[in-house]
């Protein structure tokens, strides 16, 4: 039966009267213990509630939702019940929501997923719970969100896409998030202390999609300048977003102060000494103002104030001493150290400073300098190399367990799932482990969502995942109910893509179709793998067995998005054994070869962009419309979308570009894939083949100019699908049968 709203809260509301009544009585007993009186949650399940009826408004008057308190011992949920009233307890907003989750993937058997949904196979009347079920958090720190999230994600998303964000990470038990959005301001207030004018600050900080790099102190500048209607904007949509996480029961992670300043900042007052930090990747960095100056601790709390003013306070903030080769010049690092932490603590006392896991960050010089008790690590490595030893590495300070699966926002499908399931566990019980944690850290969110639902589900469980079984039982609820042909496509995928191993890389590899042309690259990204990380075959075998799910299954949001991203693989892998073909017919001289391999490159690109236009979330339109929306008038429209475009292509300018950042973001996507992958490709190759007929050398292409042209682009782009992904994935198996 249905249950409704009102009802449900009365219902809640005398069960807390009774709850509190009773409370009261065995209080005033004389001999009655105070540790028999039921502990306060101190929270209400109304924020969990209002997200139930955002993702479920079918089936959310369902479930009857009951906060405890969290003991000492950490969160915990609990599920039990029957059919039509199912009965969640969890000791936060967030935590109730996890239990909530856990009943619907392991007992109703539909998936949420990051993208992707099967909830319309839900029946009208929510099924029993198998079984009572009681979790309890194997640790306690649930991280969520790389510092770059913000400019790969999507720096022009609104309140509508972070709700949505947030709903699904407390769904899936992240308790902890970092949110960069209206960081900006805080620096803007703070800055203008000192004697910098407004427009000097606007022109300082970067566009909205480039600000990441910036609070990591790699560069400043490109993308703006900003208008003051747009920091404002961004405040508070960061000031909303810090609200909603406090409201369910996560710790928003905000940016802490390390010393970052304009330049000329040593005349601004007495006792400003900085050093200055050369380059990155072709951009000048940021000036580092000396952490021992009289002026730094003025510089924090000037930043500290405007911030908590602009956007609220919080216990955890997120910052890396001198990232990706930064340099300390004279100062001494534990100086510097101890003098940001002081900094840290004089304005939110007790609070914890999280550190990157990343290269040689965090330098141990920095960790031994401070109270180790008020740090994190969130480690981005953890399963890309083979024989890490944190706690001696880290000299004990406490961390997380964390990846990047994906790298610049890739569409590649993939992640090293084995290494997680084997990996976490043994080191969370090794003896003496300082495994605190876990850190969901690719640099785009909302691209994979298996690898989001099964590493944030290495929390709630106290023992190896069974990877093949973890798998099997995925396939079953990813469409609302099991079936043989969508087993076996994710036996596959399990095979291929998801048991990548560690050693050099934690991210798949990119497909070559949007890589700068040339017939000797061997990634899109400069950074990227270079080799196919696994037998292409799996996906091919994978598409074939989704073409192949009962009819019924294929109505689900999940289903369509998966069979859409699945093709897009198989056809991604093919482009490297494709270009190894067109280079030894060129290199042979054989212009019939080269002309046959160069129609098969154009038709697949061409496939790929009409695959792709089926599915919204493969859209380059909505990317580019949702940075336009934040500029008022036509010149900032313009300069926003510029932004916009630019991270995806050239990243930044002629400098950076060629330093190897050009196509760090690439991704598979209708839209860019036939107005700027196609087209350069068929530049490339036109002048390939004019060689091979003419016998002189292909006249060379400036390709930074090329890609820069197309930044400056104003036109529109679709936002809506079109066509049916099961017509065009059927394209694509047929397109590849018979390939390497």
């Amino acid at each position: 039966m249905t249950f409704l709203r009102s009802r449900a809260a009365a219902r809640v509301t005398r069960a807390v009267a009774a709850l509190a009544a009773c409370a009261a009585a065995l209080t005033a007993l004389p001999d009655a213990p105070a540790a028999r009186a039921a502990p306060s949650p101190g929270f209400s399940a109304g924020p969990a509630r209002a997200a139930l009826w955002r993702l479920l408004p079918r089936h959310a008057a369902q479930f009857a939702l009951e906060p405890v308190a969290r003991p000492a011992s950490g969160d915990w949920f609990a599920v039990s019940g029957g059919a039509g009233r199912v009965h969640v307890r969890g000791t936060s907003p967030a935590v109730l929501l996890s239990g909530v989750n856990w009943y619907l993937k392991h007992s109703a058997g539909v998936e949420l997923g990051w993208p992707g949904s099967s909830a319309a196979a839900l029946p009208a009347v929510l099924p029993a719970p198998k079984e009572p079920v009681r979790r309890a958090a194997s640790v306690p720190h649930r991280f969520a969100l790389n510092d770059t999230d913000d400019g790969y994600s999507g720096a022009y998303r609104d309140w509508a896409a972070f709700e949505r964000q947030i709903d699904l990470l407390a769904l899936n038990g992240v308790n902890e998030v970092f949110v960069q959005m209206g960081a900006e301001a805080a620096y803007h207030s703070a800055l203008r202390e000192f004697g910098y004018s407004r427009a000097e600050l606007r022109a300082w900080i970067p566009g909205p999609a480039h600000q990441p790099w910036w609070l990591m102190q790699n560069m400043s500048g490109f993308g703006g300048p900003l208008t003051e209607r747009l920091v404002a904007k961004r405040a508070a949509l960061g000031r909303r977003i810090v609200a909603r996480l406090r409201l369910l029961g996560m710790t928003p992670v905000l940016p802490g102060y390390i010393g970052t300043v304009p330049p000329g900042f040593a005349g601004r007052g007495p006792g400003a000494r900085v050093v200055p930090q050369g380059n990155w990747i072709g951009f000048a960095r940021p000036d580092w103002l000396d952490p021992r100056s009289p002026a730094f601790p003025k510089v924090a709390a000037a930043f500290y104030r405007h911030q908590a003013r602009l956007l609220g306070t919080s216990t955890m903030y997120k910052m890396d001493l001198l990232h990706e080769g930064g340099t300390a010049g004279d100062v001494p690092v534990p100086e510097a150290a101890r003098a940001v932490m002081d900094a840290l603590q004089t304005a939110r006392p007790g609070a914890t400073w999280v550190l990157l896991g990343w290269q040689r960050n965090p330098r141990t010089e920095v960790l031994d300098a401070v109270d180790k008790s008020r740090l994190l690590v969130v480690d981005s490595l953890s399963d890309r190399y083979d024989g890490l030893d944190r706690e001696t590495a880290w000299h004990g300070v406490p961390y997380a367990f964390g990846t990047i699966p994906n790298f610049g926002g890739h569409t590649a499908l993939g992640a090293n799932t084995a290494v997680w399931t084997r990996r976490f566990d043994a080191w969370r019980t090794e003896p003496g482990s300082m495994l605190r944690g876990i850190a969901y850290l690719p640099e785009a969110t909302g691209r994979d969502p298996l690898a989001f639902a099964l590493f944030t589900e290495l929390a709630w469980r106290t023992g190896p995942i069974d990877q093949a079984a973890w798998f099997a039982g995925y396939a079953a609820r990813r469409y609302g109910a099991p079936d043989p042909h969508a087993a076996r496509a994710w036996e596959w995928l399990r095979r291929g893509p998801y048991s990548t191993r560690p050693g050099r890389w934690s991210e798949p590899h990119d497909g070559l179709f949007a890589a700068r042309p040339s017939l000797t690259v061997r990634s899109a990204a400069s950074w990227s793998p270079k080799e196919l990380r696994y037998d292409p075959a799996t996906v091919r075998q994978a598409l074939a067995e989704l073409l192949r799910v009962a009819p019924a299954l294929r109505r689900t949001d999940a289903y369509r998005y998966d069979l859409v991203d699945v093709a897009r693989q198989a056809l991604a892998n093919r482009s490297r054994t494709l270009l190894p073909e067109l280079r030894a017919a060129y290199e042979a001289g054989d212009a019939a070869a080269f002309r046959e391999r160069a129609a098969e490159w154009r038709g697949h690109l061409a496939l790929l962009d009409e695959l792709l236009a089926t599915d919204r979330r493969f859209l380059l339109g909505p990317w580019l419309e949702q940075a336009r929306s934040w500029g008022r008038t036509d010149a900032e429209r313009a300069a926003l979308e510029f932004d916009a475009r630019s991270i995806l292509t050239t990243w930044g300018p002629r400098a950076g570009s060629e330093a190897g950042l050009h196509d760090y973001a690439n991704r598979e996507w209708s839209g860019l894939v036939a107005d700027f992958y196609a087209p350069r490709w068929e530049l490339y190759l036109d002048g390939l083949e004019e060689s091979l007929a003419t016998g002189r050398p292909a006249a060379p292409v400036d390709w930074f100019a090329w890609e820069n042209a197309w930044n400056l682009k104003r036109d529109a782009h679709r936002l809506q699908p079109v066509g049916d992904p099961a017509v065009m994935a059927t394209r694509v198996r047929d397109a590849l049968a018979g390939t390497a």
